[in-house]
C-alpha cells in the first residue's frame, strides 16, 4: 500500500513546476494543461485518501461481516492501520465537505453573474463610476462591464484593446479554468499553489487574443498598462466585483505588459527542450499519480479477497 501515499505527494509538485510552465508554453495551451493537472491530482488524491480508510475500517465487525471477511485486512500494526483510517476518514469528510460547500458557492455567483448579465441589452454595460475598472461578467451571453472612469483614462484604440481582452475572457469561458483550479485546491491544499500560474496563464491568453484581434501588440499592451496603472492610481474604493469576473487588471500586468512588447513566440523566447520537460513533468505526475491510484486500489482489492479466503 507504499504506493497509495505518492498521489497525496505529488501535488507538493504541482506549483513549483506549473510557475514555470506558465511562462514556458503558450498561453492557451498552459490554461489547459494547468486545469487538467489540478483536475487529475485532486481526484486521485481524493481516491487515495478513501483507499486509506478501508484497512482501517475492516476491524470493525459491521464492516466486517458486511465484506464477508474472515480477517480484518492487515497493511501494518493494527493501532497504526486505525489511526491512520481515523485521519484519513476525516480529512476526507472536510475535503467532500469544502468541495460541496465550494460548488455551490460557485453555482450562486455564477447564477447571481448571469442574472446581472440577463438584465443588460448588449454586449457592453457601461456604469457610471469614477473607479477606472473593466471586467468580463460571464452569462447567457456574458458581458463585459466597464466603467466611465476607464472609458475616460483610455484612448479609442486603447478602449478597443481593453474590450477585446475582455471579449477573449467570455469566448474562452476562462471563468471555468478558474473555478476547476479553485476547487482542486479544496481538495489538496498543495494544490491551490496552481491558482497564481493559471490566473498568470488566462490573462496572458486574453492578452495574446486582444492583440490579434487589433493587430498591434504594443496598442494592447499600452491599454493593458495604462487600464492597470489607472486603477491603481486613483484614491477611490474600487465598486465590488460579481464573484466570477475577469479583470484585464489582474495578474502581474508588468511581465504580461513586457510579454506582449517582446513579441510572443516560444521557439524564440523559451528554449523548446524547457517547454517540453515544464509540460512532461507537469503530465507525470498526473499519470503517476493516477498509476499510483489504481496500483493500490489493486492491492486492496487482492487485499480484501485474501481477507474474504478466497485467496490462499
Amino acid at each position: 500500500m507504499l504506493a497509495v501515499w505518492l498521489p497525496l505527494l505529488l501535488p507538493f509538485l504541482a506549483g513549483p513546476v506549473g510557475r514555470r510552465l506558465s511562462a514556458a508554453l503558450p498561453p492557451r495551451q498552459a490554461v489547459r494543461l494547468l486545469a487538467l493537472t489540478a483536475v487529475g491530482l485532486a481526484a486521485t488524491s481524493t481516491c487515495a485518501l478513501a483507499l486509506l480508510v478501508v484497512p482501517g475500517a475492516t476491524h470493525l465487525h459491521d464492516v466486517a461481516v458486511l465484506a464477508h471477511l474472515l480477517t480484518p485486512l492487515t497493511s501494518g500494526p493494527p493501532g497504526a492501520t486505525v489511526a491512520v483510517t481515523v485521519v484519513a476518514a476525516a480529512s476526507l469528510v472536510w475535503c467532500v465537505t469544502l468541495l460541496v460547500r465550494g460548488v455551490v458557492r460557485r453555482r450562486s455567483r455564477l447564477r447571481q453573474a448571469r442574472d446581472l448579465a440577463a438584465r443588460a441589452d448588449g454586449e457592453l454595460v457601461v456604469l457610471p463610476e469614477e473607479f477606472p475598472d473593466a471586467y468580463a461578467l460571464p452569462g447567457r451571453p456574458g458581458r463585459i462591464v466597464v466603467t466611465t472612469g476607464m472609458l475616460r483614462a483610455l484612448t479609442a484604440p486603447e478602449r478597443e484593446a481593453l474590450l477585446a481582452h475582455e471579449r477573449a475572457h467570455l469566448d474562452d469561458r476562462h471563468h471555468l479554468f478558474t473555478a476547476v483550479v479553485d476547487l482542486a485546491g479544496l481538495c489538496h491544499p498543495a494544490l491551490r499553489a496552481l491558482r497564481e500560474p493559471l490566473a498568470y496563464a488566462v490573462e496572458r491568453s486574453a492578452d495574446e487574443s486582444a492583440a490579434a484581434a487589433v493587430g498591434d501588440r504594443r496598442l494592447t499592451a499600452r491599454a493593458i498598462g495604462r487600464a492597470a496603472l489607472s486603477a491603481r492610481a486613483t484614491s477611490l474604493a474600487p465598486p465590488a466585483r460579481p464573484g466570477p469576473a475577469l479583470a484585464a487588471t489582474a495578474g502581474p500586468v508588468p511581465q504580461r505588459v513586457a510579454a506582449l512588447l517582446g513579441g510572443y513566440a516560444p521557439d524564440r523566447t523559451v528554449r523548446p527542450l524547457t517547454r517540453r520537460v515544464a509540460a512532461a513533468a507537469l503530465l507525470a505526475c498526473v499519470v503517476v499519480s493516477a498509476g499510483a491510484s489504481l496500483h493500490a486500489a489493486a492491492d486492496l482489492h487482492t487485499g480484501i479477497e485474501i481477507a474474504q479466503g478466497e485467496r490462499p
